[in-house]
């Protein structure tokens, strides 16, 4: 792959565009090739062996078609399902896989009333229990999140309100940290602030962002051009007015301050 070749990053849907804006900030003059899998959406309910299979088919498309130099996998069920299956299937470019960031909250915060939210795929995984049993604090509330994924893919507002207030309004103020562990979830940190009151978000975005610059500074893979890179969008859906809905809405995001 050339240098000026770009980074794939793998979502579910549009949620991932959390991590790009991250790695676009670090990264400016990289180049980007974002794919939203709407029309295999959500990955949270789907068994092991349907999201290996499809995040294999995406990452191939990706290095074959598309001469992606290193994949982000941008969706912490997909990365707690598939990155090792993806990492020996495709030894020779570089995957970077998003987790909760629990580790962060030890750092940080270790103490503090933590609520997790994250998908059942995720907290199913053996890769969020090791994570969870090796920082955990006594003092975190687990809660998977069934569907909320797709509400805000699909931009409901009133009943991801609805949702927030039936399952985690009971916790108002009771919370300090809170873990998104769904690339989804930070595109609704006020919606949740509101229902839980000020808490303090943890989300993985910066640390695959920051990884990301190391493994492209290590192998001596960064684009050497001077002025912002170039991020194309492709949206998995069969439906052209679905696609181009989807479209609009990440570069509404990606532009959004």
């Amino acid at each position: 792959m050339k240098n000026s070749s770009p980074v794939g990053f793998l979502d579910s849907g549009i949620g991932g565009i959390t991590v790009l804006k991250k790695s676009v900030k670090l990264l400016p003059n990289e180049n980007y090739f974002f794919f939203s899998d709407s029309l295999n959406n959500p990955y949270g309910d789907k068994t092991d062996k349907e999201i290996i299979n499809r995040c294999s088919e995406i990452t191939r498309y990706m290095i074959s078609d598309k001469k992606c130099k290193a994949v982000v996998i941008a969706c912490n069920t997909a990365s707690a399902k598939a990155v090792r299956s993806l990492r020996a299937e495709f030894k020779n470019i570089p995957i970077i896989a998003i987790e909760p960031a629990y580790k962060v909250v030890h750092d940080k915060n270790p103490q503090g009333k933590t609520l997790i939210m994250a998908t059942k795929g995720t907290i199913s995984s053996e890769k969020f229990r090791r994570l969870y049993y090796s920082y955990y604090n006594h003092n975190t509330v687990i809660h998977s999140c069934v569907g909320l994924a797709d509400l805000i893919e699909q931009d409901r507002k009133s009943e991801i309100i609805s949702y927030l207030n039936s399952n985690f309004a009971r916790y108002k103020n009771q919370i300090e940290n809170v873990v998104l562990g769904c690339t989804h979830y930070p595109l609704i940190k006020e919606e949740i602030r509101q229902t839980l009151g000020n808490v303090q978000f943890f989300d993985g975005a910066e640390g695959v962002s920051k990884r990301l610059k190391y493994i492209l500074e290590k192998d001596n893979m960064l684009n050497p051009q001077t002025n912002n890179g170039e991020i194309e969008f492709f949206d998995s859906s069969a439906d052209e007015k679905t696609k181009e809905l989807k479209k609009e809405r990440f570069y509404q995001i990606l532009n959004k301050d």
